[in-house]
This record gives C-alpha cells, sequence and structure tokens, in this order.
C-alpha cells in the first residue's frame, strides 16, 4: 500500500515500505535501543533482528492520509524504559512527518526484551 498526494510540482507517491525504513533509520539512532525484534510464529521465540535491515520490526498502517507506526523493540538492561520509548516516538514521528510530509497519527513502541550487556 502506498500514499499518494498532489504538489504543484506533479503527483507523489510514498510505498509503505519507505515509511518503515525511515522510522528504523530514526529508531537507531535512540539511545537504550539494542534493535528490532521479531517474533517466530513457528516457535513463538522473539529473535534480536540487525539494525542494518531497518524495515522489519516495524509495521505501517496508513489510513485517510494518516500514518500509524508500530515498533517491535529491544532495550538495553539499565536504561529506563519509558525514556526510551518516549525518546523512540519522538525521534521516529519527527523523522517520518520532516521527510514524507505526512502526518503521524499514532506510533506504538511494543518491548519484546531486554539486553543485558557483556
Amino acid at each position: 500500500m502506498s500514499v499518494t498526494y498532489n504538489n504543484n510540482d506533479g503527483k507523489v507517491i510514498i510505498d509503505k515500505e519507505v515509511i518503515k525504513k525511515i522510522a528504523g533509520y530514526g529508531a537507531k539512532e535512540c539511545y537504550g535501543l539494542v534493535g528490532m525484534a521479531s517474533k517466530n510464529k513457528a516457535t513463538g521465540i522473539v529473535e534480536l533482528l540487525s539494525l542494518f535491515d531497518s524495515s522489519r520490526g516495524i509495521n505501517v498502517q496508513i489510513e485517510d492520509d494518516l500514518v500509524y507506526i508500530e515498533l517491535f523493540v529491544i532495550v538495553q538492561y539499565g536504561t529506563k524504559i519509558s525514556v526510551v520509548a518516549n525518546n523512540l516516538i519522538e525521534k521516529v514521528k519527527y523523522d517520518v512527518e520532516m521527510q514524507t510530509g505526512l502526518k503521524v497519527k499514532k506510533i506504538s513502541v511494543n518491548i519484546q526484551g531486554v539486553r543485558v550487556s557483556k
């Protein structure tokens, strides 16, 4: 799915995958984030995804030109989860709105795990 809008110069089409990548790159800059998470449907085990694949662990829905983003993340042990989540929300919202011109209506952060550094 994509979103389409017209401006003075023509038509702009933004694919959902582009929004996922923008959100992923913004998220990986946030302090306390270890990586994105994905749940294996067969085993139910959550796995840590590489930060280089920035579109996995992110769901994007577009309804009435409003963007809804859901992030699945693993945070660093010892960080305050509420602070990490708020930073993620602010950074991802800012990046998506500034780079696409779309309005982000809601961002949900799902903490899938905590990683203890070695």
